[in-house]
């Protein structure tokens, strides 16, 4: 891989090297090569490769199922690079399948809990951000999924931005059918809470399951920061400094995590 230079960018291929332009590293040029792609499908000699192939793909659409669940809080919520990290911790979990052969491992009977504490903005980490302590936890048989948090001074735990006078605490809960790519997801958000010297009250953000549900449930806690303007509030920067985190995963064993 090469980086472009001069004033002209190139884009398409010509002469065997591809020309494409890199969302993080600007215009690149690589030669183009390979094995060819009909004896990667049918050449004993790269099964690894076929079956590799295949748990990659389902780590893939596993990563998107469970982005699509949370959309409405990684809006704003996610850097550039987020999909591409979730598929290589799906992958862990698909590799943890100790019941199905190589190439039909799934995450199903991997193990989900590997993506407990996944970051989904990678610029601004929860764990950085949010620094007053907190209890989270999923109750599969009641139906619900709680992250609680004692009251606590702004000013000293939470690590704002320059410019923003308020925030909101996040929270969802989403269970998550993998095998048919369907889910369901309870979202639960605090009021605008200054950034000042005034404990809060304590926070419970609550957010409702399917009691006795069997898929996997993820509950994420987040932190958004905004800024008041003659008594509106306006996201901060587009959401650059706001952090999402996975913070509680009972991917549907006997024993929850």
């Amino acid at each position: 891989m090469a980086r472009q230079k001069g004033v002209i960018k190139l884009q398409g291929q010509m002469g065997g090297v591809s020309f494409y332009k890199s969302q993080q590293d600007g215009f690149l040029a690589r030669e183009k090569g390979g094995v060819d792609a009909e004896r990667i499908k049918n050449d004993p000699s790269f099964a690894r490769t076929r079956e590799n192939g295949a748990e990659f793909g389902r780590a893939g659409a596993a990563g998107k199922l469970l982005r699509i669940a949370f959309r409405t809080l990684i809006l704003n919520t996610s850097d550039s690079r987020m999909a591409s990290r979730l598929t290589r911790e799906m992958v862990k979990v698909i590799q943890a399948d100790a019941t199905n052969p190589r190439g039909q491992r799934n995450v199903i009977d991997g193990e989900a809990e590997l993506l407990l504490g996944f970051e989904f903005n990678g610029d601004a980490k929860l764990n950085r951000t949010v620094f007053a302590p907190y209890q989270s936890n999923i109750d599969r048989a009641g139906g619900s999924a709680e992250i609680n948090v004692p009251g606590f001074i702004p000013n000293q735990m939470i690590a704002a931005p320059q410019g923003a006078t308020h925030f909101r605490l996040i929270s969802g809960a989403a269970e998550v059918d993998f095998e048919n790519g369907t889910f369901s997801v309870n979202t639960q958000s605090t009021p605008e809470i200054p950034i000042n010297e005034v404990a809060t009250e304590d926070i419970a953000l609550t957010n409702a399951t399917n009691p006795g549900a069997t898929v996997p449930i993820f509950l994420v806690m987040g932190i958004e920061f905004l800024q008041e303007v003659n008594g509106a509030f306006y996201p901060l920067k587009n959401g650059a400094y706001n952090a999402l985190a996975l913070v509680a995963v009972d991917g549907g064993s006997d024993e929850p995590f």
